[in-house]
C-alpha cells in the first residue's frame, strides 16, 4: 500500500529546511491521525507565471 502523499509547493526548494517539513508531518499527523502511518512529501518550486 503507498503512503499518502502530499505536494508542497514553494518559492524555492533550497529555503524549504526539513525542520519545517518536519512541522508540517506533525501537524498533519496531529490534525489527521496518521499515527503510525509513513507520509511523503514531495517538495517542488513553484513555476514562473508570465
Amino acid at each position: 500500500m503507498k503512503p499518502p502523499t502530499f505536494v508542497i509547493f514553494v518559492n524555492d526548494k533550497e529555503l524549504m529546511h526539513f525542520s519545517y517539513t518536519r512541522y508540517i508531518e506533525n501537524k498533519i499527523r496531529e490534525s489527521f491521525g496518521f499515527r503510525g502511518t509513513p507520509l511523503k512529501f514531495i517538495i517542488r518550486e513553484r513555476k514562473e507565471q508570465g
